[in-house]
């Protein structure tokens, strides 16, 4: 599949999260959405991102703006994540990584010179009619959440 580029449909997607339940992104139609994706629950990094985005999820749904963070750990994991450091952003398991995959994001990593498969740090701002407005690769935690909080407010 070809790389998704700002203007594109964002693909639907229908993931399971906390509590039971599932998100779709056809039944956020009307909001923006912050679509993060991370590679693992509780370390570090992924950590200091999703407090980042728990400390502004007021102010995202206050300009009608859901954020979910995405990984392939299992909904268990995401509990005991979001119960651990309080956090209030959506986190949905993409645990076969189908999702990954179609947004592109499940990539061939290397570490220590061994190979693997994972997810590249992204996230994608989706606008209320589901076309993607703006994509950061390679995401860099430190200021991150503020500048998707700035595209969001830009959004209108």
């Amino acid at each position: 599949m070809s790389e998704l580029a700002i203007g594109q449909m964002a693909p639907d997607f229908d993931m399971p999260i906390a509590g039971g339940s599932s998100v779709t992104l056809s039944g956020l139609k009307g909001k923006s959405v912050v679509l993060y994706f991370y590679p693992k629950d509780d370390t570090s990094g992924c950590t200091s991102q999703a407090i980042a985005f728990s400390q502004d999820i007021e102010t995202f749904r206050s300009l009608s703006c859901e954020v979910i963070g995405v990984s392939k750990d299992k909904v268990a994991s995401h509990d005991k994540f979001r119960a651990k450091y309080d956090l209030s952003v959506t986190l949905a398991s993409d645990f076969g990584t189908n999702v990954c995959e179609t947004y592109g994001v499940w990539v061939e990593k290397s570490m220590y010179g061994r190979k693997y498969f994972g997810i590249e740090r992204t996230t994608f701002l989706i606008d209320k009619n589901g076309q993607i407005a703006n994509i950061w690769r390679k995401v860099k935690i430190p200021g991150h959440a503020e500048a998707v909080m700035k595209a969001v407010k830009e959004l209108g």
